[in-house]
């Protein structure tokens, strides 16, 4: 079987990764993991490195820390796969991959049900209480035998690999996926047995208003998961004071300091931090300038010579706002006659989850506003709109290095990584019309134009005048997104947390004979 996994090169920064870990074995866990399985042709099992940048944070610590990956199986073949080491690329770097088999009713209930849509459109802020959700008796269900249930086989897996340590182990877990985690996997551990738990946030924390809408079972549960854990990450510093907002709305026995970003609970200190998220600048770079890149950028050209360009590169869910992100392309058209045959919005969209009844209908909104838009204003020589529906990163970064603007207009975003992405490739001194709901706004306001995405009419506006915007200030707004970019990419977010870790750790040492958990106290 082949077991090397392929992957650019990494640019880590291994020393600090070092410093701060010592020998202590680091512990990932999310909904999936960083490898995929095939079959090629000869029957040989296959294995390739998943996208992302925490795989890509991760890549250089393997040569230097014991790094164990665990995450859920659901395929025949991740369900076959046979614990042991995967190597990343020709080198040494390796991960002890571990995979948690989940029957495929409770990973529904858990996924499809809770995570999506019910936890995924609460946290973007994106539900209709006059019409939803609605928590039926099948939710409870999902919410019992799925959601309870996977967190209670990924908490078993985590305490199996940290009592087969002899020495002090770093947990991280990730995502919205995992809420109960923690806490299962205090109660399943002994008091003695010493760790570090963390836990990050990728989706925005809305305030405790938007909490309200769960009932208080599942609601206390989620809150008594994440106060199980050392520290916690957010994107921002307003997801993270809005978790110790609705922490001191629900749970009246916990004590909160929101100078101090910490949260004191059944006898244990949870401290909240914001991590924003970035991108692998190097490697973006590197395909960037490959020809694959360099033969879907030639097409786009041909496709907009003599036009200036919008772009979208987004997944079709309802917290993108894609929708009205055509109706206002559709307003400036109307208001601003003169840009009619002059501009194209080609809109790089991946369909996401339509086996969620929500997602689905969205998707139709959406191809109904875009041909709205083309039937309205387009000609026989001139489609305003393009859209192309297909999961093709390379085209997306081809279409990134042409555009005079990139529309974020998200709903909500934990991130939105797309806002990194562009500006960075970007080849035209393009500008960022940029959601004041997106977490990227904290770092990269200063050089977008910043909307309501709620507000069509002053999205329309801000694509009038970007794409308008004297040359002089959209160089300098450009310059000044790179340079963000550039100085705080994936590596500075993982390093980060490692020195929050390092801090809380001195901060709250203990006698070497102490034997208690490593926690913040």
């Amino acid at each position: 079987m082949r077991r090397n996994m392929s992957g650019p090169d990494e640019q880590e920064e291994i020393g600090l990764a070092q410093s701060m870990l010592g020998d202590w074995p680091l512990i990932i866990v999310s909904n999936r993991g960083p490898v995929n399985f095939t079959i090629d042709e000869t029957g040989e099992l296959q294995t390739s490195r998943s996208g992302g940048g925490l795989v890509t944070a991760l890549l250089g610590l393997a040569q230097h820390v014991d790094i164990t990956w665990i995450a859920s199986a659901l395929t025949d073949l991740e369900k076959e796969w046979k614990p042991e080491p995967l190597t990343f690329d020709d080198s040494c770097c390796a991960i002890d991959l571990r995979l948690v088999p989940i029957e495929k009713e409770v990973y529904e209930g858990y996924y499809n049900v809770i995570s999506n849509p019910l936890l995924w459109f609460l946290q973007h802020s994106i539900w209709d209480l006059v019409s939803g959700p609605n928590i039926t008796r099948a939710t409870w269900q999902a919410w019992h035998r799925g959601y309870e249930e996977t967190n209670r086989l990924f908490a078993s897996e985590v305490a199996r690999q940290i009592r087969a340590l002899n020495r002090p182990a770093l947990v991280m877990m990730q995502d919205y996926h995992l809420y109960l985690a923690p806490r299962q996997l205090r109660s399943m551990l002994r008091r003695k047995t010493r760790y570090f738990l963390t836990h990050f946030i990728h989706i925005p924390w809305p305030g405790a208003e938007d909490w309200g809408i769960l009932p208080p079972g599942m609601r206390q549960a989620i809150l008594e998961g994440l106060t199980a854990v050392d520290l916690l990450g957010f994107q921002t510093r307003e997801d993270g004071l809005n978790f110790i907002r609705t922490v001191e709305s629900f749970l009246p026995r916990a004590h909160v300091s929101f100078k101090g970003g910490r949260i004191w609970y059944r006898n244990h200190a949870t401290y909240v931090r914001d991590f924003p998220i970035s991108i692998d600048v190097p490697a973006l770079l590197r395909l960037a300038e490959t020809e694959e890149v360099a033969q879907y950028r030639a097409q786009f050209e041909e496709d907009t010579r003599g036009m200036q360009v919008i772009v979208r590169v987004d997944r079709t869910e309802p917290s993108k706002n894609i929708v009205r992100g055509f109706q206002a392309f559709g307003d400036m058209l109307a208001h601003h006659p003169e840009m009619r045959g002059k501009v194209k919005f080609i809109a790089l969209l991946v369909p996401s989850r339509l086996e969620v009844d929500e997602y689905k209908d969205y998707h139709a909104e959406m191809s109904a506003a875009a041909a709205w838009v083309n039937s309205t204003y387009g000609a026989s020589e001139w489609e305003p709109v393009r859209v192309i529906l297909s999961e093709n990163y390379p085209r997306a970064i081809a279409a990134l290095q042409l555009y005079d603007v990139l529309l974020v207009n998200s709903l909500a975003d934990g991130m939105n990584l797309v806002a990194k992405e562009g500006p960075l490739v970007n080849r035209r001194d393009g500008v960022l019309v940029l959601s004041e709901r997106t977490g990227a706004r904290q770092q990269l306001e200063g050089g977008a134009l910043v909307i309501s995405p709620c507000d069509v009419y002053a999205t329309s506006e801000a694509l009038y005048r970007a794409l308008t915007l004297p040359a002089e200030a959209r160089r300098a707004n450009a310059a000044h997104l790179r340079k963000v970019i550039e100085e705080s990419d994936i590596n500075d977010w993982f390093e980060s947390q490692l020195r929050a870790i390092a801090d809380i750790i001195r901060k709250n040492r203990e006698p070497e004979t102490g034997g208690e958990p490593i926690t913040a106290s």
